[in-house]
């Protein structure tokens, strides 16, 4: 049986440099694979294959203990984000007041589900517990941006912002639904 593999697995030399960086600052530490993965992916943006076959190597481990670790903390991801992150709450607030009718909305315009990331690029979908806007729910982000009260119908609206081209930035248009928290 072979394992498919996907562009996103592969390391260009200049990622597969920083990786072995990353990895010599902390080999010899005590629980170092932690540090380490949380390293490569604040630099790379998620955790290839390739990064993390030379973490296993370097570290004299099984492949599947650093995949196994990977895939127990929520907070690694295998596949990179999209431009736009967005995190959907579906916190008891959100969620009675209507979070998976604002996810069925994205998955529709977007075409991608939770933990998915648009071809281009572009978009990637999460499902958060809670964001801690329990008054304003349901609540999304996009990046740092903070929509609230929301209906399934703003989601075109919102995500048309963030993909008209030929327009004034972003932060420059007004933005009824976003809100500070």
């Amino acid at each position: 049986m072979s394992v498919k593999t996907s562009s996103f697995d592969k390391l260009n030399p200049e990622q597969l440099l920083k990786v072995r960086q990353i990895i010599k600052k902390h080999q010899g530490e005590d629980g170092a694979l932690i540090p380490i993965l949380r390293d490569i992916q604040e630099e790379l943006g998620y955790l290839p294959r390739d990064a993390q076959v030379e973490v296993a190597q370097k570290l004299n481990i099984p492949l599947s203990e650093v995949y196994s670790v990977i895939t127990f903390y929520a907070l690694f991801s295998l596949k990179p984000k999209g431009k736009y992150h967005i995190n959907v709450c579906k916190g008891t607030a959100c969620y009675v007041r209507g979070a998976e009718g604002i996810l069925e909305k994205l998955k529709d315009v977007l075409g991608i589900g939770p933990g998915d990331t648009t071809d281009d690029g572009l978009f990637s979908i999460d499902v958060i517990r809670c964001l801690g806007a329990c008054g304003l729910g349901p609540v999304i982000t996009i990046n740092d941006e903070t929509y609230a009260r929301l209906k399934p119908d703003n989601i075109p609206g919102i995500i048309a912002r963030y993909t008209d081209v030929g327009t004034k930035d972003y932060e420059e248009r007004p933005v009824q639904e976003k809100v500070n928290v």
